[in-house]
C-alpha cells in the first residue's frame, strides 16, 4: 500500500509563471471542449459548430451523438469538403479520453483549413452524463453516472 504524503500538489516541479500559464490555458480551451459545453450548445437554436463522430461505422451503429454526422477520421481528408461547409467549425469525437480518434479526426480537418476542436471525453462520458444516445432503435437516455454527474442530475456548470 502506497502512503501519501503531500497535502497539495507537487511542488517540487515549479509552477510555470503566470503570463505562460495563462497563454497554456487559452490554448488548451481554443482546441478543446467538455461534453457538458457540447450538450448545452445542442440544445440551442443554432449550436455554431458541426459535431463529428470520427468511429467506426459499427461503433456509429451502437450509439452516437444526436445530430452528429458520422466521418471516420480515415476518411476525413476524402471526403470532409462534400460534408461540411469549411466555414464551419468541427468538433470531434471519438470513443473516450483513452482514444486518440478524435485528435486523429481534428488533425485531419486542421489540415484542410478548417477551424477544430476536440469535445474531451468523447463517446464515454457523452454517456456517463446520462445525455441523449441514438441508435436505429431511437434515442435514448441512459442513467447517469454517479461519479462523473452532480446527484441531482445537472451536469458540470463550470
Amino acid at each position: 500500500m502506497t502512503t501519501h504524503t503531500s497535502d497539495g500538489p507537487d511542488v517540487r516541479i515549479p509552477a510555470l509563471p503566470p503570463a505562460e500559464a495563462a497563454a497554456h490555458f487559452a490554448a488548451r480551451l481554443a482546441l478543446y471542449t467538455d461534453v457538458s459545453d457540447v450538450h448545452a450548445s445542442m440544445e440551442g437554436d443554432e449550436p455554431g459548430f458541426v459535431l463529428v463522430d470520427t468511429r467506426s461505422t459499427r461503433a456509429w451503429e451502437q450509439g452516437h451523438v444526436p445530430g452528429a454526422v458520422h466521418l471516420p477520421h480515415r476518411r476525413i481528408t476524402e471526403e470532409a469538403s462534400a460534408l461540411i461547409d469549411p466555414s464551419r467549425t468541427v468538433v470531434t469525437y471519438c470513443w473516450s479520453p483513452a482514444c486518440d480518434g478524435a485528435a486523429k479526426g481534428a488533425l485531419a480537418f486542421a489540415r484542410l483549413g478548417y477551424q477544430v476542436k476536440e469535445m474531451v471525453g468523447g463517446m464515454e462520458y457523452w454517456v456517463r452524463e446520462g445525455l441523449p444516445v441514438e441508435t436505429s432503435s431511437g434515442v435514448e437516455r441512459r442513467a447517469a453516472d454517479p461519479l462523473v454527474i452532480e446527484a441531482d442530475g445537472i451536469s458540470c456548470d463550470c
